[in-house]
């Protein structure tokens, strides 16, 4: 099993404009990416498109994001943070981001952020949106760290592409994918290790490889059969060679 690129941008391309905002997502495209990483999460009244449970890095607000409306969302600046030049940048919803990055071309990795107790809540509504704005399942990949976000958005969808995340990948690593019927196993870079990445491609799945930044940190891992590396700049890979 091959995947159809090598190189997938991280929230957007987070080393060229704030993270998971639309411009950055216009910022990837414009690398000559085909895919791009998005988190996804609950506020207190809809979906958004934002990684951390608080507000306080990535934007002029505070707080726990779950806890703001869309429209107080909507008043901040999630863009200043990153440079002047983004300045206004919004928090996109995931209609929007969804809308954008169809329009764009790209393909989409969708990371559902969640709290335990938001299971219920999240997945639903993420497959509900989905279902209505998203049109083409071969360009979609859902990613997520819980195996039981996995098996709920399993249980809604028997075809959709899902992504089982790991920082240092488990014993039982095995189980688990089976378990959620995955197309492929997404893990911390630095944590991987030869015999387990040689494992996973016996066993049938794709290997994507988080946050590399430097080709040079990764030269081992296309050896070991990395399918893709999911990048915060994919021009650095794409000036070194990759296509």
């Amino acid at each position: 099993m091959t995947f159809e690129t090598k190189v997938m941008g991280h929230r957007g391309a987070a080393k060229i404009a704030p993270e998971n905002t639309l411009a950055a997502m216009t910022a990837a495209a414009k690398t000559g990416v085909k895919w791009v990483e998005i988190d996804v999460t609950l506020a207190a009244d809809g979906l958004v498109i934002f990684h951390d449970d608080t507000l306080d890095r990535c934007s002029n607000g505070t707080g726990l994001v779950k806890e703001k409306t869309l429209a107080e969302l909507k008043s901040l600046d999630t863009g200043l943070w990153f440079d002047e030049a983004f300045a206004n940048e919004r928090i996109p919803t995931l209609v929007e981001a969804l809308e954008h990055i169809q329009a764009l071309g790209l393909s989409l990795n969708l990371e559902i952020k969640y709290e335990q107790e938001d299971i219920d809540s999240i997945v639903p509504a993420v497959m509900a949106t989905l279902a209505e704005h998203w049109q083409d399942k071969s360009k979609l990949c859902i990613s997520s760290f819980n195996e039981a976000v996995l098996v709920r958005v399993r249980s809604l969808d028997s075809e959709l592409r899902l992504g089982q995340l790991y920082e240092e990948i488990p014993a039982n690593w095995r189980e688990t994918l089976a378990n959620i019927q995955a197309f492929s196993l997404n893990c911390d870079h630095t944590l991987l290790k030869e015999e387990t990445a040689l494992a996973v491609k016996e066993a049938g799945y794709l290997l994507f490889c988080y946050t590399a930044n430097d080709p040079e940190l990764v030269t081992h891992h296309w050896s070991w059969g990395m399918d893709a590396v999911i990048t915060d700049d994919p021009s650095i890979f794409f000036n070194s060679g990759l296509k």
